[in-house]
């Protein structure tokens, strides 16, 4: 954003550790906080009544966490859980509020985020009805290593599990197909991705098609 912008936002934004699984924000409730992972990610999930969930988005640096403070709902059917633990920083609903009724360079922003936000999440689904779970798996790696800072993500299977709406023992038996072909190396909740361009070409066009839309919407520059 604008250095004027910036500044302004600045003191207005509290520093936080973000813990693997915690939950930022509950289904329906109120959100009092916009969050902003630098070296976290979070999972955007879809609970059901018998407690089955499945990841509708990521959320990394790239991003945040809370669009319906600002797109006038308060309140998401979604839960918000840390899946990879880092830190972060957080502002209060009332203040992005009052940012995003100043209108200018700050709302396009937004609302450019916010389209990118909605492709991953239409895609998202498309995928998880039309794909193989090997190609789901790859899918939701690339997209989390394009929000971190390294090749190495901390989670467990049964986290993995609960973001893709399968059982642990498909995430089991798909990464130990990964790992066989050299793709990544899991060990002990840490995955570590040893060739990206082989999960590239083993993934579907789902993960093309989210990158392409958010470098497009969201590219290197300062916002006007």
């Amino acid at each position: 954003m604008p250095a004027t912008e910036l500044e302004r936002w600045l003191p207005q934004l509290e520093p936080i550790d973000l813990a693997l699984g915690q939950v930022l924000y509950e289904s329906g409730a109120t959100m009092p906080y916009v969050y902003f992972p630098t070296t976290a990610i979070v999972s955007l999930l879809y609970v059901l009544e018998d407690g089955a969930s499945a990841e509708i988005a990521v959320v990394g640096f790239e991003g945040l966490v809370g669009i319906s403070i600002f797109m006038g709902g308060g309140s998401t059917p979604s839960r918000a859980v840390v899946q990879s633990a880092g830190t972060g920083f957080r502002m209060r609903a009332d203040v992005m509020k009052e940012e995003f009724a100043r209108s200018g360079p700050v709302v396009h922003l937004l609302l450019r985020y916010t389209q990118a936000l909605i492709t991953q999440m239409a895609q998202t689904a498309v995928c998880n009805r039309h794909h193989s779970l090997d190609q789901q798996l790859c899918r939701w790696l690339l997209l989390s290593l394009d929000r971190l800072h390294g090749d190495e993500l901390v989670m467990t299977q049964e986290l993995i599990a609960n973001m893709l709406g399968v059982r642990r023992e498909g995430v089991t038996e798909a990464a130990l197909k990964l790992q066989k072909a050299g793709l990544i190396r899991y060990a002990r909740g840490h995955i570590n991705v040893l060739d990206r361009v082989g999960l590239e070409g083993r993934t579907c066009e789902c993960y093309e098609v989210v990158k392409k839309e958010y470098d497009r919407l969201l590219p290197p520059c300062t916002a006007s």
